[in-house]
């Protein structure tokens, strides 16, 4: 159980850094549409639910990047991000899912010093 406790604990950290910048405690979701935003450059304004789930779905790919689950192919004209699914991500319950994606996320923002 340390290492899921753990995992809590550097999660309730991010969440806490991220809640000090944007002055609100942010879900997975956001954290994900930050990722996104990040990854793209993508200005925020008025964006799209599609938009939102592009840059989400961005976030997902670039997180299990470095898991071999996804790798980038290129740039469209627009600037968005294509990435080609190498592998399958695993099947697991809900609980599992959410602590694996919680996981990744937070060796992203290790990786970008944050």
């Amino acid at each position: 159980m340390f290492i899921a406790d753990d995992l809590q604990q550097r999660w309730w950290n991010l969440e806490a850094k991220l809640a000090e910048r944007f002055d609100k405690k942010p879900d997975m979701e956001a954290i994900l549409f930050l990722i996104g935003m990040q990854e793209t450059g993508f200005m925020p304004g008025k964006i799209s639910k599609e938009q939102k789930q592009d840059l989400m779905h961005v976030a997902v790919c670039t997180i299990l990047s470095p898991s071999g689950y996804y790798a980038i192919e290129g740039k469209d004209d627009e600037g968005w991000p294509h990435f080609a699914q190498l592998k399958e991500l695993p099947a697991m319950p809900f609980h599992e899912q959410e602590n694996f994606m919680k996981d990744h996320i937070l060796l992203y923002f290790d990786q970008h010093d944050f």
